[in-house]
């Protein structure tokens, strides 16, 4: 399915830093493309999407599989070129490539029509690459001056990372500015990896599902620098009352993201990489130690935790697979769909290594786990590449199995079987009176057999007993793709939870025991 092709084309290019390229036949192959190219759009991912097209004469007859491309794709692309000489073909081409790497990344759509891909060649194919990208600023100005003295003046500094900071392949120089002024650091849902979970300094991730003593410190610092995040809705909550107590600085590629959700004290439109080479020098701080122990407060007075079940929660199985390939040192490659597991998922695998988490952020696309696995693991087949997918998820692209198969690709498929959509009705129970509608998954299939029917060897685990062993088994494996089938714990919520447009005074730490008003967003 196209849409698959483009989430495995995503995963290629989050794994490996390098453009993922993915190609589709006309009308509906792009049609079923613009899911995972606004997926990819929303992310910031490379990508070049190569769509076949009418032939020349018949573009706007309303011919067979003729599709606007173009106007189709503009909303959810970087940059569209359509192409009517065989010979502009290689020079369309170099164009693309430059724009979806350099500045704010993106993906990029090339319409061929038939007759055009199938002309006589008479071009150059080797051309030359000169960006005629602007270059975003790379200079000391007042701005970035300004946010290192409020760096250097501040009592309780904490560092937001996004996605930006992969992007530009800054985790070195994150390291060494952290490591070096020893400020606190929460990320991003896609910044998880800038930064490795493991250290004393790192809180986990911030925002709706973020961890409590992420969100506490938020609350109580008096700087905060924001490197590579668009400051999403996610994130803030209510943007008047978001770190209202802190100076606010934001670094970003794009300068459209200043001040466009939050108000700030001092920006600067730079690449991260540069600007964190430059505040390293600029920066004169001493670690407050104060500041550090109330950190280690925080996180003892608030740690993520769980429920043992008689059954098998999705937790236990994350935590599990954390364990296993921790300890076995496989710093694994995990993707994820959308939806309880993913933001589990975010709280219980700790990522230590930058492109090794890969997931659908400001889309979030059901249907994006498996596939980009096994982009992944074309990008990086010497790695573990483990796939986490609700069993809703898993079923909206579940033919890749075929792809997996075929390729013998040794991906790890998880699929957590709850047989509900079950973030949609965890806002049902909690905001519409527990009236559910449309998140009953109980026609699943026997996912095991279904691997089976693809020649897939398949693992079944449904209580905390096996779960080891067989996740040993399954880990182990690497003879093709395995598909884990883990029956889940029906009913369970996500915490903590800021209800969405609600301030951070507003975390639900556990489950509430009072109505809460009905949320502003969807989920």
């Amino acid at each position: 399915h196209e849409q698959g092709a483009v989430h495995m084309a995503d995963g290629y290019a989050r794994a490996t830093g390098k453009p993922g390229v993915v190609l589709v036949t006309s009308g509906p192959g792009a049609g079923n493309a613009i899911t995972g190219l606004m997926t990819a759009h929303m992310d910031n991912v490379p990508m070049i999407l190569i769509s076949g097209q009418q032939i020349t004469s018949m573009i706007g007859m309303d011919a067979f599989q003729e599709t606007d491309v173009i106007n189709l794709s503009v909303p959810v692309v970087k940059h569209s070129y359509q192409i009517y000489e065989a010979n502009d073909i290689p020079k369309t081409v170099h164009k693309a490539f430059d724009v979806t790497m350099n500045g704010r990344r993106g993906p990029v759509v090339i319409d061929i029509p038939k007759d055009v891909s199938s002309a006589p060649f008479t071009g150059v194919i080797s051309l030359p690459v000169t960006s005629q990208l602007a270059e975003p600023v790379q200079t000391h100005n007042d701005s970035l001056k300004g946010i290192a003295e409020a760096l250097s003046g501040a009592k309780r500094p904490l560092l937001l990372v996004g996605h930006g900071v992969l992007l530009s392949d800054a985790s070195s120089k994150l390291h060494e500015f952290i490591n070096t002024h020893q400020i606190p650091v929460v990320t991003t849902l896609l910044g998880k990896g800038a930064f490795d979970e493991n250290s004393s300094l790192h809180l986990g991730m911030l925002g709706m599902h973020g961890t409590a003593y992420a969100n506490k410190a938020i609350q109580e610092t008096d700087c905060l620098l924001n490197v590579g995040s668009r400051f999403d809705d996610r994130i803030i909550g209510e943007a008047s009352q978001f770190c209202d107590q802190a100076v606010k600085c934001h670094i970003d590629i794009d300068p459209t993201e200043i001040n466009k959700m939050v108000t700030v004290d001092h920006a600067v439109v730079c690449d991260a990489k540069l600007a964190l080479s430059e505040l390293q020098e600029l920066v004169d701080i001493e670690p407050n130690k104060a500041w550090l122990s109330r950190i280690s407060e925080l996180k003892n007075e608030f740690p993520l935790h769980f429920t043992n079940h008689e059954g098998l929660s999705q937790q236990a199985v994350i935590e599990a697979l954390y364990q296993q390939t921790n300890k076995n040192n496989r710093d694994a490659i995990v993707t994820t769909d959308v939806g309880q597991h993913q933001m589990w998922a975010a709280q219980f695998f700790k990522t230590k290594s930058p492109d090794n988490w890969l997931t659908s952020g400001g889309a979030g696309t059901m249907g994006f786990g498996m596939p980009a696995a096994i982009g992944a693991q074309l990008g990086r087949p010497n790695e573990t590449v483990i796939s986490i997918s609700g069993d809703g998820g898993f079923q909206m692209t579940q033919a890749e199995l075929a792809t997996a198969a075929i390729h013998k690709l040794p991906i790890k498929i998880v699929i957590l079987d709850n047989k509900y959509l079950g973030m949609v009705r965890q806002w049902q129970e909690l905001f519409y009176d527990d009236r559910e509608s449309g998140v009953s998954l109980e026609g699943n299939p026997n996912f095991v057999a279904l691997a089976a029917a693809y020649g897939i060897k398949g693992v079944h685990i449904t209580h905390t007993e096996h779960l080891d062993e067989r996740l040993t088994d399954a880990l182990d494996y690497s003879d093709g793709p395995v598909v884990i089938w883990c029956e889940v714990v029906k009913t369970e919520n996500v915490y903590p939870m800021i209800p969405a447009g609600k301030s951070y005074d507003h975390m639900l730490i556990e489950a509430p025991t009072a109505k809460l008003a009905k949320p502003v967003g969807s989920t």
